[in-house]
């Protein structure tokens, strides 16, 4: 199984900016998943199920995002090449980011279906704070992996290799929603 968009985004993003600028992201991604999950628990499930075709519209909304994602990492410039107003993304561009990303919405949908299929509040949430509580370390280890690189992605050649592997990586996170 291949490491999901967040991670590469968060490897890529500690490789490019460091840990300290990429902590809004990280929290972007492990507070909006948590947001998400308990969206999904309280009400957005439900309006899949009225509305059937929102579902697939969704998907075909997160792949095309996700493949214009891939581009940008394989035509990603070196560090000191990049525009001088280039940053990490944000806390809420990174917790808005959730709502395109399909592994996100597989996790929430099936997490609340089979873990609070009721869809009570204290379930609800419960789900969601757990998803939070595993997510936030995990996703600071991709960010730190990704600083771990810098030194080594130094040479043209290893960040051209980098950037089309994460770009290849995030291509491939996406067969299990195309298949």
């Amino acid at each position: 199984m291949s490491p999901g968009p967040n991670n590469l985004m968060l490897m890529a993003s500690g490789a490019n900016f460091g840990l300290r600028r990429t902590v809004p992201h990280m929290l972007g991604v492990a507070l909006g998943f948590v947001a998400m999950t308990a969206a999904v628990g309280l009400g957005v499930m439900a309006l899949f199920d009225r509305l059937p075709w929102l579902e697939p519209a969704l998907m075909v909304a997160s792949v095309a995002y996700l493949l214009w994602l891939a581009w940008k990492f394989a035509h990603a410039a070196a560090p000191e090449g990049r525009a001088a107003g280039a940053r990490p993304l944000t806390f809420l561009q990174a917790a808005g980011f959730q709502w395109l990303n399909p592994k996100a919405w597989a996790m929430a949908l099936t997490a609340i279906a089979l873990y609070a299929p009721e869809r009570d509040l204290s379930a609800v949430l419960a789900v969601a704070v757990l998803f939070g509580a595993v997510n936030l370390p995990s996703v600071g280890l991709w960010a730190a992996a990704g600083t771990q690189l810098r030194r080594w992605l130094s040479s043209p050649a290893r960040l051209r290799a980098f950037n089309w592997t994460c770009a290849a990586g995030l291509v491939l996170s996406m067969l299990p929603f195309l298949v």
